[in-house]
């Protein structure tokens, strides 16, 4: 060592190349909770799994919401939609027809626009 170079492997204790246990029935949520907390070390492949895995071991729950409009509740709004779905569709119903003045007029030109 006298031509001043540090030996930096006589200083270095290498860890064991074991994988960290994991738990086995334990969901990617719990097993990030206990990394943060620092009740278990992951390795970055470990970490990058359990993140990605989140997704779908834990969807993001959405609801829809339907207001009271014209003071209509939700079973009634069912209810109806149930009545619609049982009747026969109306492909051909009734048109109503319209005057010939309406019909004698020009069409009105329209224009399409490229985005």
């Amino acid at each position: 060592m006298s031509d001043g170079y540090v030996d930096l492997d006589a200083n270095y204790v290498k860890e064991a190349d074991e994988p960290s246990t994991i738990p086995e029935n334990i969901g990617a949520l719990e097993l990030l909770q206990m990394a943060y907390r620092g009740q278990i070390e992951l390795s970055p492949q470990q970490a990058r799994c359990a993140i990605e895995s989140l997704p779908y071991e834990n969807p993001k729950l959405s609801a829809a919401a339907i207001g009271h409009f014209d003071g209509k509740t939700f079973a009634e709004a069912l209810d109806r939609a149930i009545e619609r779905s049982q009747s026969p569709p109306v492909l051909n119903g009734p048109v109503e027809e319209l005057p010939a003045s309406e019909l004698k007029k020009p069409f009105a030109r329209l224009t399409y626009r490229r985005f």
